[in-house]
């Protein structure tokens, strides 16, 4: 069609006008970027467990979401093609699940779920489709399970049952159809004066479990075409991390088996059983005989080699490098791959055709997928760079699947087709959240200590980072002693860096990731070297003219929040502080906390080595402390009680000195209730806006009613 010229110019005009308000109306759509805010915590989905299926084609993960409006989270299985395309997901909502697994033979995806008020049980899914079925009727929690290499078993981890457990199977059974003994009145339950703890173990209390009986741990084969259950180790020792031989006949686990008392020792080996084994584990072979911990173990393709990992001088427990070792299967001279590597690492696996051992290492402030050849050799990395791999699988076709981080976004799933090719992202879950906010990418710094020592951390600069502009100032020391920082993504310090902070993130001696010397540098010498190290960090930042020496401020959590108490009880720098799941009075945590063998070994006994119990509780420098101080802490955590925070919060008001103490109901060492996150994350920017940026905030937040 022809259009007269005085025409054209007329149309043209139109177009424009039109793209212009599409172009205007998209904009609307949407809204520029915005900085995150302490809601976002609970936008964030968690993505984690990915497990490929042996021909290398699906990839089934976990997405755990937070809602504060039903203040729980709730765990849900998807499936995503390897290669990339539409997420499937697999579980019902509201009904938590776990622990996906697929049978070896590519048919059903295997996973943890309680469904309802019952049991943690296996559940059973058709990968064609269908409703999901309960597998097990365990009378306790299925704590983990493993797929037979031909797919007709699985090994099941059970804890001994309690009184409590067999008392109700054995009314449940009463209660069947048909069954003689049910009676013929129901009657109501009555509640029952829970029976007293009996306590004469070493190592008596863990955090979530509470106190320690003679209930233990151990491994069970359950055949799936008939549902019949065989236990097959026994004994008052804890069994963990089962792994089955190519063959489907044999087990191997990890276990503590020292005599006369495995709780006095970190004597974890390898051991193997058979799973046709009748007799609840009397005839076992062990497989390694190192004095240290030994675990993780995972077989060869051949069925000949089992490989592990192993921390060579058991004193040095938590600081001790772990490195990746090799043994027959059959018990005999182990070979550690990784000695001159020297840097922590876990979770090895052959390659399918066995030449090789995958792995993931602590190096540099980065957590790295690498690969060593079986038989020793050079180290590669298969996934390298600044980035945090959490998780991985390896199908037998030779692809791998991974959980991966970075500073800039949460983890996602990755998968490559083999050790050198590239990786490509298979999942967006975050995508959608990421696009509305701004995030700050933060710097890996290295700078030098008091006595010359090179360390690093990351550095957060605000969001709208000014050059030459100075600014309030965070020092977040974190948990461990032997943590670090990775570079993952950080909803804690982007949420201050978006609030006009500079936020510090030191790696300090102790820290994992820079070899074994460098950990054991504070073994026995806590809030000295590492104390020198954080400090450091603040005079770098200083003197690169970004952080405000005279607003600065300093919290973490566990020995972070240990690192805060032993930094202000030296330092007057901070203008406010907040310790987290802290202590600084550590000879009332003696028998009181989870670390009784790590108090012996590394401090020894309180009345007969005082003055190495003395220097290092800042407890006794309390008066010198004038910091206002929040102390907060779960009220039935077992690895860092709260009495921690109690004592030196009682100390401070003792003393007239500004202080506060919150104690979250119900909660462990890691806070899980959303409702009890917000509030933390709400008490910390009050806190430090108070009394570090002193704009008027009160210093805590205005309490909500119910």
């Amino acid at each position: 069609m022809r259009f007269p010229s005085i025409v054209l110019p007329v149309l043209v005009t139109a177009l424009l006008s039109y793209c212009l308000s599409l172009c205007m109306n998209a904009q609307q759509a949407a809204p520029a970027p915005r900085p995150i805010t302490v809601d976002d915590a609970f936008e964030i989905r968690e993505v984690r467990d990915p497990q490929i299926t042996n021909d290398g084609k699906w990839v089934a993960y976990t997405v755990a979401t937070m809602s504060l409006k039903e203040d729980k989270t709730e765990m849900r299985i998807w499936m995503v093609p390897a290669n990339g395309g539409e997420a499937i997901v697999m579980t019902a909502e509201k009904e938590s699940s776990s622990n996906p697994r697929w049978s070896p033979d590519g048919k059903y995806l295997a996973f943890l779920s309680k469904r309802g008020e019952g049991k943690k049980q296996v559940w059973l899914l058709n990968r064609m489709g269908g409703e999901a079925m309960q597998l097990t009727e365990a009378i306790q929690d299925v704590e983990d399970f493993a797929w037979s290499s031909d797919s007709k078993r699985m090994v099941l981890l059970l804890r001994d049952p309690s009184p409590e457990e067999l008392e109700e199977a054995k009314t449940k059974e009463k209660e069947k159809p048909g069954s003689e003994g049910k009676d013929k009145e129901a009657k109501p339950n009555k509640p029952k004066t829970p029976r007293p703890v009996v306590v004469d173990r070493y190592r008596f209390k863990t955090d979530t479990v509470g106190y320690l009986d003679h209930r233990r741990t151990h491994l069970y084969v359950f055949d799936v075409a008939t549902k019949t259950v065989v236990q097959v180790t026994s004994g008052d020792f804890d069994d963990a991390q089962p792994a089955w031989s190519p063959d489907s006949k044999l087990l191997a686990f990890r276990s503590n088996r020292s005599t006369p008392d495995p709780d006095r020792t970190y004597d974890t080996n390898i051991w193997v059983v058979s799973a046709d084994n009748t007799d609840k584990g009397a005839h076992l072979t062990q497989v390694t005989t190192n004095p240290g911990a030994d675990e993780q173990p995972s077989w060869s393709p051949d069925g000949k080699w089992i490989t592990y990992v192993t921390k060579l001088d058991p004193k040095l427990f938590q600081y001790g490098t772990l490195h990746v070792a090799i043994s027959p299967a059959t018990g005999g001279a182990a070979k550690v791959l990784t000695q001159t590597f020297d840097r922590m690492s876990r979770w090895p696996r052959f390659s399918p055709d066995g030449q090789f051992i995958y792995f993931t290492a602590d190096e540099d402030g980065a957590v790295n997928l690498c690969r060593i050849p079986a038989a020793g050799g050079e180290i590669t990395r298969s996934i390298p760079g600044r980035v945090v791999v959490s998780s991985y699988s390896i199908a037998k076709s030779g692809e791998l699947a991974a959980q991966v981080a970075t500073a800039d976004r949460p983890s996602e799933i990755f998968s490559l087709s083999g050790s050198g090719s590239p990786i490509t992202r298979i999942t967006h879950v975050n995508d959608a959240f990421l696009a509305k906010i701004r995030v700050v990418t933060p710097e890996y710094v290295k700078f030098k200590s008091k006595d010359g020592t090179t360390v690093a951390g990351y550095l957060y600069k605000p969001l709208d980072y000014t050059q030459g502009k100075r600014y309030p100032t965070l020092l977040h020391p974190h948990g461990g002693p032997v943590g670090a920082y990775y570079g993952d993504f950080n909803h804690f310090s982007q949420l201050f860096a978006a609030n006009g902070y500079v936020v510090l993130e030191p790696n300090p001696r102790g820290s994992s990731g820079y070899g074994e010397a460098f950990c054991k540098a504070i073994y026995a010498d806590w809030g000295n070297k590492d104390f020198q190290d954080d400090m450091a960090m603040v005079d770098y930042a200083v003197a690169q003219g970004m952080a405000d020496p005279d607003k600065m401020g300093v919290g973490g959590w566990s020995y972070g929040g240990i690192s805060t108490d032993f930094i202000i009880a030296q330092s007057t720098r901070f203008k406010a502080a907040i310790s987290g799941a802290g202590s600084s009075f550590f000879a009332a945590q003696y028998g009181h906390d989870q670390y009784i063998l790590d108090y012996d070994t590394e401090l020894g006994q309180p009345w007969a080595n005082r003055a190495v119990w003395d220097k290092i509780s800042f407890f006794y420098k309390v008066d010198k402390i004038t910091t206002p101080t929040l102390f907060m802490g779960g009220e039935i955590d077992w690895n860092v009680p709260i009495i921690g925070g109690e004592q030196m919060y009682e100390a401070m008001k003792s003393l007239g000195r500004e202080t506060e103490l919150v104690v979250y109901p119900g909660e462990y060492h890691s806070i899980k209730t959303p409702s009890h996150i917000k509030d933390r994350l709400e008490r910390n920017l009050s806190w430090y806006a108070h009394y570090v940026k002193q704009d008027g905030t009160p210093a805590r937040p205005a309490e909500k009613s119910n």
